[in-house]
């Protein structure tokens, strides 16, 4: 049973920082990809960035422009997503998800992800 619980979310302002955790159970994160994804209140789910599952490559999305980072702790199994210089636009609820037959041009398609967590809500104020 594959299991993806995200953590770390919260209320901060303009300019601050976030580290937010997918602890990952049942596969393992170097078999399966992990991406995150987020949903602003009446907007479509977008992809954040994902972390390869064969290669450990990290791809983003276009609006990440370095801010974000993505890594992962393969003894704890869990995947990060590191938050610099958080914008108002950065408000959602952020997402991990996971599949281990993903192919690369899906990527970004939530709809392709088999396994999400529940969610974290990050709130970005000024």
């Amino acid at each position: 049973q594959v299991h993806l619980v995200e953590s770390g979310g919260g209320a901060v302002q303009v300019g601050d920082s976030l580290r937010l955790s997918c602890a990952v159970s049942g596969v393992t994160s170097r078999t399966t990809t992990v991406a995150w994804f987020r949903q602003a209140p009446g907007k479509e789910r977008d992809f954040v960035g994902a972390l390869w599952r064969s290669t450990g490559k990290i791809y983003y999305g276009d609006f990440v422009k370095g801010r974000f980072t993505i890594s992962r702790d393969n003894d704890k199994n869990t995947v990060y997503l590191q938050m610099n210089n958080l914008k108002l636009e950065d408000t959602a609820v952020y997402y991990c998800a996971a599949d281990a037959h993903l192919i690369m041009s899906t990527m970004t398609t939530p709809r392709q992800y088999d396994y999400w967590g529940q969610g974290t809500q990050v709130t970005v104020s000024s």
